[in-house]
């Protein structure tokens, strides 16, 4: 054994005598979690969805460095960052790019777990608390769009606190409590910045660490649905599982390299993609007195918005909106079907799916729309088919013949 061998191993020894919990632990979510060796592609969005929350943490703190939460300093700050402040253009843009990156990998994610069943038994936990992630994000970001203090900022921020409104006896109370203030002002930034950067943050972490902690627990799912767990070796090893590390860490490495080189050429050529991940408006100051040509909200949350505007009525809008999102934590009892992976289903399933994947998108467009007649009447029916296709899941996630699903994952030459 050479010097630095011994001195590894001394230095390793110190540790783990004082933190004997630190190397069990590695070993548990490391080294001797057995994952199933038939990951595809599809299982490369967890790791970076953990990848950009890293990524919008650490941006995030230097941005706070420059910023200035207040309504008269708000907008000047983020140009004092983005022309003075050296590097500046750079950190705020790839916060800006990672909060739309965030939603790509996460909303994908979320597809992959449809496609393979990852929310049925024994993983509905899983399901529930990855949910949980998703509505805590999507109030971290809406939070973050207001605090650049443009005009799509505030009007943006005008729009969504006043649905609360809409909730009966308590709604005026509400928006009020919201806002701080009898308008959308200094308070309401101040507030805002509060929670974006420290209390959310703080919600999201210990729900990853959670969310993280449920799928050790019963392990991941995989592509054919197998549980690895069935079969093992004389040691107690799945024999269709491998070593987290060093074999999938390997693997997650190069998604990460082709999806960092993806991301580089967004940020550095088309930061504002064409006003989807930074609208043009919102390179204006905020006015109160001034209201945009066509309010809409970051491409993200364009499907929901679509679903409040298809509903003339304001608080059965809000409900459809809100409801749009919360039927997604009932996803595990709707889905009836006897097998997990959508290789093994029926044709009728794949159709389904087709169609709520095309639904889904349409909405989004929909979203970005000024709301024509046409347009509305399209939202309406793609709404509609929103809720009929997890309502009737019950029915017909049991109709047609599966495939015979293996006992142990295939080997593919």
């Amino acid at each position: 054994m050479n010097v630095i061998e011994r001195t590894v191993a001394n230095v390793t020894t110190w540790f783990n005598d004082r933190t004997p919990g630190l190397m069990p632990a590695y070993k548990k979510h490391m080294s001797e979690y057995y994952a199933p060796k038939n990951f595809n592609l599809w299982y490369y969005f967890g790791s970076l969805a953990m990848l950009v929350l890293v990524n919008q943490i650490v941006t995030g703190i230097f941005l706070t460095m420059n910023f200035k939460p207040s309504a008269a300093e708000a907008f000047a700050s983020v140009e004092y960052i983005m022309r003075d402040v050296e590097g500046g253009w750079l950190i705020r843009y790839m916060h800006s790019t990672g909060a739309s990156l965030f939603f790509v990998v996460v909303y994908l994610h979320m597809f992959r777990a449809m496609l393979y069943g990852s929310y049925q038994k024994p993983r509905e936990l899983v399901w529930i608390l990855g949910m949980l992630i998703f509505l805590t994000l999507m109030a971290e970001a809406f939070l973050g769009y207001v605090l650049p203090w443009g005009q799509m900022s505030y009007w943006g921020a005008q729009v969504i606190i006043n649905l609360f409104g809409a909730i009966p006896v308590v709604g005026p109370e509400l928006t009020e409590w919201i806002r701080g203030d009898y308008l959308v002002s200094d308070a309401t930034l101040n507030r805002f910045f509060a929670l974006h950067v420290i209390a959310l943050p703080l919600v999201i972490l210990l729900l990853v660490v959670l969310h993280l902690g449920a799928l050790h627990e019963v392990g991941s799912n995989n592509p054919e649905g197998v549980d690895i767990k069935k079969v093992k070796d004389e040691n107690g090893k799945p024999k269709d599982g491998i070593p987290f590390h060093p074999y999938y860490t390997v693997k997650d490495l190069f998604g990460v390299g082709f999806f960092l080189t993806i991301a580089a050429f967004i940020l550095f050529f088309i930061p504002e993609l064409g006003g989807l991940f930074l609208e043009y408006d919102n390179f204006i100051p905020a006015n109160p007195m001034v209201t945009p040509e066509h309010i809409k909200p970051v491409w993200y949350f364009t499907p929901y918005y679509a679903m409040l505007r298809a509903v003339p009525d304001k608080l059965l809008g809000v409900m459809t909106m809100g409801g749009a999102v919360l039927i997604l934590f009932g996803l595990p009892w709707f889905d009836r079907c006897k097998v997990k992976s959508i290789r093994y289903r029926p044709m009728l399933h794949k159709v389904m799916i087709t169609l709520f994947v095309i639904a889904f998108v349409t909405l989004a467009w929909l979203g970005m729309q000024s709301g024509s007649p046409v347009q509305t009447l399209a939202a309406r029916g793609l709404t509609l088919f929103y809720f009929a296709f997890f309502l009737t899941m019950p029915l017909w996630s049991t109709w047609g013949q599966t495939k015979a699903v293996p006992d142990r994952v295939p080997d593919h030459d």
